[in-house]
């Protein structure tokens, strides 16, 4: 799922071509990803080889989007001056081999209900050609 023509609240990426994939891979909805084509490892971020098999057969694809919250915060500090108060700040693990993990926002559930172990699903905050991965608890999506 993406949210379309979303107001510009967050700083938004330099994209490059090591990261390029990523960024605007949720163009097609999905979550693209790092993985090695000879151990099947998954990784984030952009590397030229994979760290476990030292394999150069690398390169980005989609994965299922799919993870759980391994910690979080909740912020309360205006950081950004169009991003509203109070937000979630969570470090998601992918279901993929890795471990794959991810620091993004969560949005879908008061702030209060998220907690460490939740399934959550991404979602993407549209900006231009920029798919800013979002996640949502799994159960609201």
């Amino acid at each position: 799922m993406t949210i379309k023509s979303a107001p510009l609240a967050r700083p938004l990426p330099a994209i490059n071509e090591m990261n390029g994939y990523f960024w605007r891979g949720g163009a097609d909805g999905r979550l693209h990803i790092m993985h090695c084509g000879d151990c099947d490892l998954y990784f984030h971020p952009y590397q030229s080889f994979c760290s476990e098999c030292h394999s150069a057969n690398v390169a980005p694809e989609p994965v299922s989007g799919r993870g759980r919250i391994l910690s979080s915060t909740i912020n309360h500090q205006p950081w950004f001056p169009h991003v509203p108060v109070p937000y979630v700040v969570a470090l998601i693990e992918l279901e993929e081999k890795g471990p794959v993990r991810l620091l993004t926002n969560m949005f879908g559930e008061p702030v209060e209900a998220i907690k460490p172990g939740m399934r959550v699903t991404v979602h993407f905050e549209q900006h231009d050609d920029i798919f800013v991965p979002l996640f949502r608890p799994a159960e609201a999506a």
